[in-house]
């Protein structure tokens, strides 16, 4: 389907290679997954041994070399063949990001070739059941010892931690918190260290990537599981959460470009009184319109993915970004779905299993709400709300 994004012959060499391979697995893959719990190593496995986990990432550590912009590439192309993965999102893109940015040269060479291969994966522990958007509310706290630290919280609404290897935990440093100053550090926790547990929530969303509550009771890990500097997680989390937001953009873009590739071929062989329903204003404009929307959003990606490899401040582009393509994603669902009529709600056309997960990112992993509070606040200079 044309579009207004116009690769160059790296990205289209990605493209093409991501494309490749999703066709191998096909979108009933994802779905059947989904449905029965299952993983995606296989899936996962031709990823990292292709490159494409990693692309993001320098190639002194098992990287392509590339940045956000060839990310995009693959994270759209994956949910545009109907396999939105969030685990991308979280493992590679946000954990690769952070540590690469600031961890150890130590712990660089222990993780980042291995979350470029796929080898291994990190699940991302920031959000808290009562802190919610707030990450200068966390009570998650970690206490240094004379063997390291030893962190006490619970963890809400944390990805596949289930597959992961680790989880890169966001908490309150109690040595630095004093007089209601919350300070944060970060730690890579083993899944299997003592002390941490998770369990399931039960959502209506259809994806391999579950969603878990995650239970830290007097976790010790050692002096070396700290990431950077003791006190610095703040400005380390913004490592990973402009990626974040850009790489959900780009998840949402290839959902458009799904619904409305499927909405396309059915409203082109449907007929009804003997003309395709395509035909009919009533069925084109809106699929018209939401391509549009959907093509808009994606070089508001492609443009928050370039600021952030130029290495300008991408925080209002990215949350553009991911406020734009959810919201254009989610249209173009709708619409595809309603193009199908009582088609658009069967497993066999797999557009209504993907409408949770599509929902789902209009509020996380930032609410549309609060990315419209630092439009006003950040971009049109308006009173603050909180």
């Amino acid at each position: 389907m044309p579009g207004l994004i116009s690769d160059s012959d790296d990205h289209r060499l990605i493209r093409e290679t991501t494309a490749k391979i999703a066709e191998k697995y096909g979108a009933s893959y994802f779905l059947e997954r989904g449905r029965t719990g299952d993983d995606i190593e296989e899936l996962w496995a031709d990823l990292g041994a292709s490159g494409l986990l990693g692309v993001h990432l320098p190639e002194e550590y098992g990287g392509g070399g590339g940045g956000m912009a060839e990310a995009v590439v693959v994270v759209e192309e994956l949910a545009a063949h109907g396999m939105p993965l969030l685990i991308w999102v979280i493992s590679p893109a946000i954990c690769g990001s952070i540590l690469n940015s600031h961890a150890s040269e130590e712990m660089k060479r222990d993780w980042l070739p291995a979350l470029s291969d796929g080898s291994k994966k990190m699940a991302f522990g920031l959000t808290e059941p009562d802190a919610g958007s707030n990450s200068h509310n966390l009570s998650t706290t970690a206490r240094r010892d004379a063997d390291g630290w030893l962190l006490s919280g619970a963890k809400y609404f944390i990805s596949a931690i289930d597959q992961a290897d680790a989880v890169l935990i966001a908490a309150r440093d109690h040595e630095q918190s004093a007089g209601g100053r919350n300070v944060l550090s970060l730690f890579v926790v083993p899944t299997d260290a003592p002390g941490l547990s998770f369990q399931k929530i039960d959502t209506s969303i259809v994806s391999p990537d579950k969603q878990f509550t995650v239970f830290l009771d007097e976790v010790r890990v050692g002096p070396d599981a700290l990431v950077g500097e003791a006190g610095n997680g703040l400005r380390q989390l913004f490592s990973g959460l402009n990626p974040e937001r850009i790489l959900v953009g780009a998840l949402c873009g290839g959902i458009g470009r799904y619904a409305l590739s499927k909405a396309r071929d059915y409203a082109t062989v449907r007929q009804v009184w003997s003309v395709p329903i395509g035909a009919h204003q009533g069925i084109s404009h809106p699929l018209a319109a939401a391509h549009i929307d959907v093509e808009l959003s994606r070089l508001a990606t492609a443009n928050s993915a370039q600021q952030f490899d130029a290495g300008n401040d991408a925080g209002e582009a990215a949350n553009i970004a991911k406020f734009a393509a959810s919201e254009a994603a989610l249209k173009a669902l709708d619409q595809s779905i309603q193009t199908h009529g009582g088609n658009g709600l069967t497993h066999e056309y797999g557009l209504s299993e993907l409408w949770f997960v599509t929902r789902l990112m209009r509020t996380a992993p930032v609410s549309r709400e609060m990315v419209l509070n630092f439009v006003a606040q950040t971009s049109l200079k308006l009173p603050r709300s909180y």
